[in-house]
């Protein structure tokens, strides 16, 4: 799915959106929508969301971050997988655990594991995925591993509520030859997109969203 994607936008069901912002969102020129968040995920908020971004036309995804809040009718499903975790449990746990719950019901075509390089420590989504800190010298060997060796086909970047270091997604970009990379985190202009699409095939913008919705919409690029 996101391989079609240039731009999308990332809904948390645990945070509040007016209408009038939600609609302006998803009838935006984004490519896709992503609903997805790190605490307080729960069937009903989740199914609430879907519900209403459903009046739209624009394709909306769900982020599997408990298998207590799977629910039927996204177009496309992703199952998280960190390859900087000290506990493997966030690196496969997950997505055996969605197998042995929804394997008999899965449509595997609609289904993809998202592979995180989670860079922020101070982030929620490092911390619950007990992450390792990784050096910028690093880098390149996690790129490598994953592109070359697992052959994932996505390398998501996750910065998760700050800006990034385009010295860094510039090494991301030079070893990744097949996987498709993604960037998240700290988005808030039009400048900060377009620096970040250099060195990504795609780019995720979020918690700007509830900040200010006009300047989420700013992100926009084509």
């Amino acid at each position: 799915m996101l391989k079609d994607c240039k731009h999308v936008f990332k809904l948390d069901p645990a945070k509040e959106i007016s209408d009038a912002d939600l609609a302006a969102i998803c009838e935006s020129e984004t490519d896709a929508i992503i609903i997805g968040g790190t605490d307080n995920i729960t069937e009903d908020n989740v199914l609430n969301l879907m519900a209403r971004v459903r009046r739209f036309s624009v394709s909306v995804a769900l982020e599997i971050t408990s298998t207590e809040a799977v629910v039927p009718g996204f177009d496309h499903y992703f199952i998280p997988a960190v390859f900087n975790t000290t506990d493997m449990k966030w690196q496969h746990g997950l997505m055996l655990e969605a197998l042995a719950e929804y394997g008999h019901l899965l449509d595997y075509d609609e289904v993809s594991l998202l592979p995180y390089i989670i860079m922020n420590p101070e982030c929620k989504a490092f911390r619950k995925a007990e992450g390792k800190v990784v050096a910028p010298e690093m880098v390149p060997h996690y790129i490598n591993m994953m592109d070359k060796l697992y052959q994932t086909p996505y390398i998501y970047i996750e910065y998760s509520g700050t800006y990034g270091s385009p010295e860094v997604m510039q090494m991301v970009r030079e070893n990744a030859s097949h996987s498709h990379v993604i960037y998240g985190g700290g988005i808030t202009s039009k400048e900060e997109a377009r620096e970040m699409a250099q060195y990504s095939d795609t780019i995720v913008v979020g918690n700007i969203i509830y900040d200010s919705s006009k300047k989420a919409l700013r992100t926009i690029i084509k």
